[in-house]
């Protein structure tokens, strides 16, 4: 293969940027040079920032391209397609796509079905007749508080690329939604239920947490571990509940809601995400703790664009900064996830790692890409 030369940038490399070339060759980075020199044949990157591809461990992005409006069922092969595009046109050349497992199917208001196994067949798919852009792996989001967890849990094996198992918890009055009156504006505003309807929904669920959830718990954490996945918490609250996730061997902490559950995660060893959107907002839209003061305390190793993905580049921006330091910045979206999820190959510029890499022009505070390669191929 003719090698691609990325030359004359701004190489963000784990600790530090420099002003150098970059050769990619047979899907690989070949070979890393200092100065602002352009080899024959080379790429004028302008001085524009060349970082690792981007490492999405959360997003909810699929669903916003499955149902564009609310009740409007999209034909799914196109919203993967079009869900893969965009991340890659945003510098993601890595995705854990979140699909729930766990259903209420009882409730007549603010039930929801399964769909998981189905769309995962549907992904898979798409991946193995190449028609996806983009490296895709499965975040299983596994809903404690549901009738039917390790039924749907069951119909995934080792073979799925299932790479993380998140222990989801939406209980009314727990974790994310510890203040009910945030749960309400949520759930009415959604589902459209009326305040007694609302009041049912939560005695309905906070029961069936007190009915299944050890069990549901334990079956997320062995169905993880028969996939060979890693774990993550989700929503940690309190120091006590960090410790129950440090007891299941959680790699990471999805969005610790606030500065005592994020300190117990450092204490554990567990590492600390965020959502870009709420660094780039100044503040959690559920009330929790803002990703700025974690990131000033040195509690946020790792960033994810939750449901903006072009929030995962602009969040890193600003985290650079904020910090004074791009390089570490950029460490949060590219090598922090990847060792999260155990991805030796991928996540930093060295020679050897896989040849996934975005070039950046920087527009003010936030940023615009003008490329992207996944294993070396301009895509």
């Amino acid at each position: 293969m003719t090698d691609t030369i990325l030359a004359n940038a701004r190489l963000v490399l784990p600790d530090e940027v420099i002003r150098g070339h970059l050769v990619l060759r047979d899907g690989r980075i070949a070979e890393i040079g200092q100065g602002a020199a352009l080899p024959p044949g080379a790429l004028d990157c302008d001085g524009d920032l060349v970082m690792p591809g981007l490492v999405e461990l959360h997003t909810d992005n699929l669903e916003r391209h499955m149902e564009p409006r609310p009740g409007v069922d999209w034909p799914h092969a196109s919203a993967i397609i079009a869900h893969d595009a965009e991340l890659a046109s945003v510098g993601i050349t890595t995705v854990f796509d979140a699909l729930r497992v766990g259903s209420v199917v009882t409730a007549n208001n603010a039930g929801y079905g399964e769909y998981a196994r189905a769309l995962a067949d549907e992904i898979l798919d798409l991946r193995a007749k190449g028609a996806l852009r983009i490296s895709h792996f499965l975040h299983l989001r596994a809903e404690i508080c549901s009738q039917t967890l390790p039924e749907e849990m069951a119909k995934f094996g080792p073979h799925d690329r299932v790479g993380i198992v998140s222990l989801m918890d939406h209980t009314p009055g727990e974790r994310q939604f510890r203040d009910i009156s945030k749960l309400r504006d949520y759930v009415i505003g959604k589902k459209g239920l009326s305040e007694a309807q609302f009041q049912s929904h939560v005695a309905d669920q906070q029961a069936l947490r007190a009915r299944v959830g050890v069990a549901h718990e334990a079956a997320a954490v062995a169905h993880a571990r028969r996939y060979g996945a890693v774990l993550a918490s989700h929503d940690d609250t309190t120091a006590p509940q960090v410790a129950v996730s440090a007891g299941h061997g959680c790699h990471f902490a999805e969005f610790p809601t606030t500065l005592e559950a994020a300190q117990a995660c450092r204490d554990h060893g567990i590492k600390v995400m965020m959502g870009a959107p709420n660094l780039i907002r100044g503040g959690s839209h559920s009330g929790n703790v803002a990703a700025a003061d974690l990131a000033r305390a040195d509690l946020l190793d790792i960033l994810s664009s939750d449901y903006v993905p072009s929030g995962l580049l602009s969040a890193a921006l600003l985290l650079g900064d904020l910090w004074g330091d791009m390089a570490r910045a950029v460490v949060t979206v590219t090598a922090a996830p990847a060792a999260a999820v155990d991805l030796a190959d991928r996540g930093r510029l060295a020679p050897g790692a896989r040849a996934d890499v975005i070039r950046v022009t920087r527009l003010g505070a936030a940023g615009a890409v003008r490329g992207v390669w996944v294993r070396g191929q301009r895509i």
